[in-house]
């Protein structure tokens, strides 16, 4: 039974960006071990994954003391489990996993990208953060981008040998699941819980945000945009996701215009995304950088139409006026013009809604996407078998 660690900083991300995927390759026959940082999801993970979990106290931040400590603590865990391949995702795991793995002996070491920090980073930060990517590439045997945008970008800025960088697919590092975004299995009580959060008005115009309530996915954009708009009276904007004013902090301006205007909700973090989806008018996405958002796939899978900034990742999904509108990233005006017009063309928009979830639910169904992942294992694990043999 091949042995295979899937590595993640936080655990939520393990529930999130991967999920159904460590299950799927246990149930394939794989011995599965999961690692990161604890955290109030490591239970809730380890329970539907039904794969054993290891802490490892990553931090997110730049803490180099600590961040030698949690290496030393992976170089032993490798050491101890023998794995055939390490898989790691998200930027620090991606550093600490793959040195950890290559001194450890590991043969296959694989590290997804999915988004880099030093893309939208300050000056001072972007050279530390340029030559972080490049050592988690070094140290990777194969590394993947999970959409063709970002794999461009990487080669382009020579992050990394080409021979090592592949796209899984058509890109995503995990794809929709169909059965959860879809508005026919919806639940009556979570729907109805989801109307009683947002309490819309008779005829109001719901404009819904997903993700961390952070300055690099534009909220602070987004808040000005609809704030300026002549749709404010006659909308409510739903900011769904939680504050991170300790690691990307927003104005404090915004941020109190967001609790205490009367058209802006925000709700915490919540399981029934698509319930919001499915009683929102359209989905704004106004990131400074991706990899490929997923949320972008669930509301194409939610047939929820679509306004985002023209970023790498947001535009391997969404093509501008044909399927969603596109805007310049940090066009405050350009943005709330989009908004304006979305408004008054629902009819328009719901159009390029329908093209688009023709292309997700062809191209990115969760099953295909991990179907596909499980056959590039094997392909590597047969080529150290080849090479072991010769």
């Amino acid at each position: 039974m091949p042995k295979l660690i899937r590595i993640t900083t936080v655990p939520i991300s393990l529930k999130l960006l991967l999920s159904g995927q460590m299950k799927f390759m246990k149930e394939a026959g794989w011995d599965v071990l999961m690692v990161s940082a604890d955290g109030r999801e490591v239970q809730e993970v380890a329970r539907k994954e039904n794969c054993p979990h290891q802490v490892i106290p990553f931090t997110r931040q730049i803490t180099p003391f600590w961040d030698l400590y949690c290496l030393w603590l992976l170089f032993k865990l490798f050491r101890k489990e023998k794995p055939d391949i390490v898989h790691t995702h998200t930027p620090k795991a991606g550093l600490l996993g793959m040195i950890a793995a290559k001194f450890a002996g590991v043969k296959i070491r694989i590290h997804t990208v999915a988004g880099m920090p030093y893309m939208a980073a300050e000056k001072s930060k972007k050279s530390l953060l340029m030559k972080a990517e490049k050592w988690t590439f070094s140290y990777a045997t194969e590394v993947w981008p999970n959409s063709q945008s970002l794999k461009s970008f990487i080669l382009s800025e020579k992050l990394a040998d080409p021979s090592k960088v592949l796209v899984n697919g058509e890109g995503s590092s995990n794809g929709v699941d169909l059965n959860v975004f879809n508005r026919v299995s919806l639940k009556e009580n979570h729907l109805v819980a989801a109307t009683m959060r947002i309490l819309p008005g008779e005829n109001e115009f719901i404009i819904l945000s997903v993700g961390r309530l952070v300055k690099d996915k534009g909220i602070e954009e987004l808040v000005k945009a609809f704030l300026n708009s002549k749709i404010v009276n006659k909308s409510k904007l739903v900011l769904l996701g939680s504050f991170e004013q300790g690691l990307d902090p927003i104005d404090e301006q915004i941020l109190r215009q967001i609790q205490d205007h009367p058209k802006i909700i925000q709700i915490e973090w919540t399981d029934h995304v698509s319930h919001y989806m499915a009683i929102s008018d359209i989905l704004v996405h106004a990131s400074h950088r991706e990899g490929f958002p997923n949320v972008l796939l669930e509301a194409g899978a939610m047939q929820l139409p679509i306004i985002c900034s023209n970023i790498i990742g947001n535009k391997d999904i969404v093509t501008d006026r044909k399927t969603g509108l596109m805007f310049p990233v940090n066009k405050i005006d350009v943005l709330k013009d989009a908004l304006e017009f979305a408004y008054v063309k629902r009819e328009y928009m719901q159009g390029l809604a329908d093209n688009l979830y023709r292309e997700v639910t062809e191209k990115y169904n969760r099953k295909n996407i991990q179907q596909s992942i499980l056959k590039h294992y094997y392909r590597l694990l047969e080529s150290q078998d080849s090479i072991a043999n010769s």
